[in-house]
């Protein structure tokens, strides 16, 4: 207790417990008692000058390094770097509000951008999700009593309107790009509806030409600006799928045209092994595949969508021609039947319209039930409401 009451003597000039000095008595007094109370409730922290971009850049980025995914501490560095140690890396740590928090936020949104323009408020809350996670762990170190980040408020992020296209329209763009070469990449994303890091992750190992599948084990993603491999974040999005025939003949074709490419370039040709490619065999960056698309898209005439939208332009299809929402789920590796579901709402509606409409028609008229299920039991059951 000596050493707790040394910590606490009040003086106006001498800096305690690396916090600030005591100007009265009785403001040690209080200061001694609350101390006292902490201990005794298990919450008691240990006076400290550590700063904030100290405690993210030394101590914290270093213990993620083996906890997250690459791509995720990639993520939390880049947050650390450009948005959290120039503004509030000087403060505190344990000095740290929620307050002060909250006006940074505000800050990012409207000038925490590249030349001060404004931050997205997507952005700003995975900055608040970054900051959320290191001082969490800051409270189970014992190096603060509280998270504040975990009261602070960030901007709300609005819901991004899906926009999608017709079974038509996607039929129109395959004809469209019919003779490009990435002609492959379309294909396998406008019938299998798989995720533009999927198919930029895909090998030919797990393509299986023979039986006509292909697995679903690897998603390319960029660290520190460089592109690498990562494996799906759900086990749900590790999965199998069935290739139409169009599809693998066109993926035969391409192999054999990649080939001919690696044959050119000589030397100079890098063998990632993958299936979608550069011409001289190096990964796509994703942002570029997806300028492509929006570029093809317009030059066909159709109304704009982004690359990811083909995704949701899939499923849509899939549920509207009464595919069962259980195999469209597994089709596009959603972690449940559920998430699904939600995000495809939109189609539910025509569905459910179907669906009464075959219950009516069986009920009020018979005759319209399949012979097979016109069996005089099976009808006495529909009509009698048993």
């Amino acid at each position: 207790m000596s050493s707790l009451m040394s910590l606490l003597v009040p003086t106006a000039s001498v800096v305690v417990g690396g916090v600030g000095g005591f100007k009265t008595k009785r403001e040690a007094k209080a200061a001694e008692a609350e101390a006292l109370r902490r201990i005794r409730d298990g919450v008691y922290v240990e006076p400290s000058r550590l700063t904030v971009g100290a405690y993210l850049t030394e101590m914290w980025l270093p213990s993620m390094a083996s906890q997250v995914r690459a791509t995720t501490l990639g993520g939390y560095r880049h947050n650390v770097r450009a948005y959290l140690v120039p503004r509030l890396g000087d403060i505190s740590l344990q000095r740290l509000t929620t307050a002060r928090v909250g006006a940074f936020y505000g800050e990012l949104v409207t000038s925490g951008g590249l030349g001060g323009r404004p931050l997205s408020p997507k952005t700003v809350r995975y900055v608040h999700t970054t900051l959320r996670r290191a001082l969490r762990d800051a409270v189970a170190d014992g190096l603060v009593v509280r998270n504040v980040a975990a009261q602070a408020r960030p901007p709300r992020v609005p819901r991004v309107e899906m926009h999608t296209w017709t079974a038509e329209q996607v039929g129109t763009f395959l004809a469209s790009v019919r003779e490009d070469r990435l002609y492959p990449a379309w294909l396998l994303l406008a019938t299998l509806g798989m995720r533009r890091g999927e198919l930029l992750g895909l090998r030919w190992v797990d393509v299986d030409l023979t039986s006509g599948r292909i697995a679903i084990r690897h998603t390319l993603v960029m660290v520190d600006g460089k592109p690498a491999t990562a494996e799906p974040k759900t086990a749900k999005g590790r999965r199998s799928l069935t290739l139409a025939l169009e599809v693998l003949e066109t993926l035969r074709a391409h192999r054999a045209h990649q080939a001919a490419e690696r044959l050119s370039w000589g030397t100079s040709y890098t063998d990632s092994g993958l299936v979608i490619t550069t011409e001289d065999g190096r990964p796509f960056h994703p942002e570029t595949l997806s300028g492509l698309f929006v570029r093809q898209a317009k030059r066909a005439g159709l109304p704009p969508i982004r690359l990811h939208d083909l995704r949701h332009s899939v499923a849509s299809i899939l549920l509207a021609r009464g595919v069962h929402p259980k195999v469209v789920s597994e089709m596009l590796g959603h972690a449940t039947i559920a998430l699904t579901l939600d995000t495809y709402s939109h189609v539910i509606p025509s569905l459910q319209q179907e669906a009464a409409s075959v219950v009516a028609a069986a009920v009020l008229d018979p005759a319209s039930i399949p012979p097979q299920a016109a069996s005089k039991g099976q009808v006495r059951a529909i009509t009698s409401g048993s």
